[in-house]
């Protein structure tokens, strides 16, 4: 078989209207193929529009080796996808469709208008356009005994024989939005090892608040501050606190190795500096000024700013005894401890960790075990913070498999 446009070529099947999924139809329909695109949902796309919702974050701006580095121990496996399709690759892929961006303060990449829908809609007309055929409401089942596709729909199931099969199924976060996990005793049933699925960029909980942090301090934002698990490098960011626990893009950052610190010792206690701008010595000096008749809670409010939730948690987590120690206070709002003991429920993370290990596939994305069939985006054993890292990588498998199957296809 030859990856040409003659109506004899066999249609391809794509499992999956994410960003991987169309990304590789976008591949294999300008290569000529006949492309059919099958999702469970009503629409196509539904995650990557929720996570347009506020901001379009598509890519992130910085140095080569810095982006690469978001993806941790992953990143020998995640790097030939960024060299062959990387974020300036994204950027200029997305001004084909039309679509300007611009590079925020934070180094982020946007669409010009911030919105996802309108990259998704001129993207599935230039599918369409192609030829790629979209059918929703058609949900993957796994395969019949004589190896074809079982695909169920409301007027029944199909079953297909395509000339190659893309999985494209996403994780098992926002399980409303179709990624629901269902796959992983599909593939398992085949021989498959899964990597099991974890929450990634997800809130943790803590073993318990008092009434006050609950009633009054739920959803309330801690801004300009640092986090690190203890014996690493603090970052910088905010968080939010919620009635279980923590949350917020600081916290997302970290989900890993947080998550990881609970998986070995069964909780992770991070330390939180509340001022980070300052020096732990003049933090001291500020406290050992005498305050009067003043309250404790006035003193660090007109010596250091603390107040509101700050000073909550403070008061949450110190030691009583040091509030009547300028030193040992100092060091408690530079290194505040706080023990975290299991991550949200995996379907409110905003991603997942675990998932098909790269060793089962070949460097084209296909699976070992059953040949034809390629694997890409989130349901890849991978994970990276949010920040445009999530998608990029989503896209670059997607590319990967699509170039993948038509290298197969030319041999096969």
């Amino acid at each position: 078989m030859t990856p040409d446009a003659s109506p004899h070529v066999q249609s391809i099947a794509i499992i999956g209207g994410g960003p991987a999924g169309l990304m590789a139809a976008d591949v294999l329909s300008q290569a000529g193929f006949k492309v059919d695109v099958y999702d469970g949902m009503p629409s196509v796309g539904r995650k990557f529009l929720l996570a347009g919702v506020g901001g379009m974050n598509i890519t992130h701006s910085e140095a080569y080796p810095a982006f690469l580095s978001r993806y941790a121990e992953r990143a020998p496996v995640i790097a030939p996808l960024l060299r062959r399709f990387g974020a300036d690759a994204l950027c200029e892929w997305i001004h084909g469709l039309g679509i300007e961006t611009f590079v925020g303060s934070s180094g982020r990449v946007f669409p010009t208008d911030m919105k996802a829908a309108p990259l998704l809609r001129a993207w599935l007309k230039r599918l369409r356009e192609s030829g790629v055929v979209i059918h929703t409401r058609h949900r993957w089942l796994g395969w019949n005994p004589d190896g074809s596709v079982r695909i169920a729909h409301p007027g029944g199931e199909l079953a297909i024989k395509p000339a190659a099969t893309l999985l494209a199924l996403g994780g098992a976060s926002w399980s409303r939005l179709g990624s629901d996990g269902a796959w992983v005793s599909l593939l398992q049933r085949r021989g498959v090892t899964i990597t099991p699925l974890q929450a990634a960029n997800c809130g943790f909980e803590v073993a318990s608040w008092s009434e006050l942090m609950r009633s009054k301090f739920a959803g309330a934002p801690l801004k300009n501050i640092a986090i690190g698990l203890q014996g690493h490098p603090l970052r910088l960011g905010e968080c939010v606190l919620t009635e279980t626990g923590v949350e917020g893009s600081l916290i997302y950052a970290l989900s890993a190795q947080i998550r990881e610190a609970i998986n070995q010792q069964g909780a992770a206690t991070v330390e939180i500096d509340l001022l980070p701008g300052k020096a732990l010595e003049g933090i001291q000096k500020a406290l050992r000024k005498p305050r009067g008749s003043r309250s404790m809670s006035k003193h660090l409010h007109s010596q250091l700013g603390i107040d509101g939730v700050k000073a909550a948690l403070l008061r949450e987590l110190a030691p009583a005894d040091a509030f009547a120690d300028p030193a040992l206070l100092a060091q408690a709002l530079k290194a505040l401890p706080l023990t975290l003991i299991k991550p949200r429920p995996l379907d409110e993370a905003i991603s997942t960790a675990g998932g098909v290990p790269f060793e089962a596939m070949d460097q084209h994305l296909m699976l070992h075990s059953l040949p034809g069939v390629f694997c890409a985006g989130e349901m890849l054993d991978w994970e990276a913070p949010t920040g445009g890292y999530l998608l990029t990588a989503c896209f670059a498998s997607g590319r990967a498999a699509g170039l993948g199957m038509l290298e197969w296809l030319r041999h096969c």
